[in-house]
Formats: C-alpha cells, structure tokens, sequence
C-alpha cells in the first residue's frame, strides 16, 4: 500500500485530540480563488512530474509533500514551507490532484502550534479544471 494511502488511512482513524494548532477547512475553486486574490498563499503538494504534466495553479507554490512512491519527510516539508509562509498566523491554502493529500498534509499542518487557518481545495485540481479555471505551465519548478 502506498505509503500517502497508509497515512490517510490513519489519519481518518485516528481519533481527534484537542490541539494547539487551528482546523482543516475544505473550500471551493471559487473559494481557492477569492483567498488567492486577498493574497493567501497557495501551496502545491504534488510531485515535480504532475506540475510538468499538469501545470500548476498561477501563483502557487511548489512544495512536494508525498514522493511518487508514497514517502515523505514532514520535518523537511516543514522546513521549506516556513520560507513559503514565514508567519504560521498566516492563512495557507493546499492543493493536490484530488484533494487526498491535501486532507492528510492540511490535518498534520492544522495540528501544528499558530496554523489556525489551513484551507485545502476539496476534490483537488480536478475539480478546478472541471469547473473551467486555468491551469499555467510550471516554468520553475
């Protein structure tokens, strides 16, 4: 089983404990697009391969949370983030292909100490592409 699977499996298990962090808020393509607007980062958790194929959301942040094999190192990921959104007061918002990995990776970020608001684009870039928003070559990525 994929190591993302494992994770989302039991992060949908595991029972909820009161946190110092803040929550996991779902939103929509429409949504996604007035936060981007008021400036709320938004930070893309696919893999280098599925930006290439795919293009990112304009604006958005590159930021490889799962492998193409499933693994991952959330120190790291953590690391990089905080040079993407040096405030943890800030608001972030997540997206990922389908919305699965965003689930997983916004439930841990939500759980960290000062991250009250973690959005994550329910249904992923499918829906956003679905719904006619645009997609941009990923250039630097």
């Amino acid at each position: 089983m994929n190591r993302w699977l494992q994770a989302l499996t039991l992060a949908i298990s595991l029972p909820s404990a009161p946190t110092l962090g803040g929550e996991l808020l779902g939103i929509t393509p429409d949504e996604l697009e007035t936060l981007k607007a008021q400036g709320v980062p938004v930070v893309d958790v696919r893999t280098p391969e599925e930006w290439h194929k795919t293009g990112v959301i304009e604006g958005s942040k590159p930021l490889t949370f799962f492998d193409s094999k499933g693994a991952y190192d959330a120190a790291a990921w953590m690391r990089q983030l905080k040079t993407v959104v040096p405030d943890a007061a800030r608001p972030v918002v997540l997206v990922c292909r389908s919305g699965n990995r965003t689930a997983v990776v916004g439930k841990m970020l939500a759980q960290e100490p000062g991250y009250e608001r973690v959005y994550h684009l329910e249904k992923g870039l499918q829906v956003w592409s679905a719904e006619g928003h645009k997609l941009t070559p990923c250039g630097s990525c």
